[in-house]
């Protein structure tokens, strides 16, 4: 792996353990890919770090859907979930594919990187 990428995805991997929205899986799979670059674990991390990312990325459609049901009420409270939901159909019809919170971002970062990891 070419070192400018490894530094970049390092970068992005901190930018999502670093967010709030980060899941905890996604935050150890961050810290295991983090602890193995250098050594003969990276390859083996790098196949777990993009499996775990590919999971946990929310596409549009599952945040709408997540905004309008109880549960999203329920995490986000009634109004700022109606805010989430629109947010979703803003980025929706803009054309994009995954929600932009700052770990779905970072993810998506790292994954446009996968072919080069």
């Amino acid at each position: 792996m070419d070192q400018k990428v490894k530094d970049y995805v390092a970068e992005k991997v901190k930018e999502m353990m670093g967010a709030v929205s980060c899941s905890a899986e996604a935050k150890a799979a961050g810290q295991d890919w983090l602890d193995s670059v250098g050594t003969d674990r990276e390859t083996e991390q790098t196949k777990k770090l993009i499996a775990e990312l590919e999971m946990d990325i929310m596409p549009v459609e599952g945040l709408i859907a997540f905004a309008e049901s109880e549960t999203g009420a329920k995490v986000f409270g009634a109004e700022t979930a109606k805010n989430v939901a629109a947010h979703g159909r803003e980025l929706q019809a803009a054309g994009k594919k995954y929600c932009d919170c700052p770990a779905c971002a970072a993810v998506e970062a790292i994954l446009e990187k996968k072919g080069e990891l």
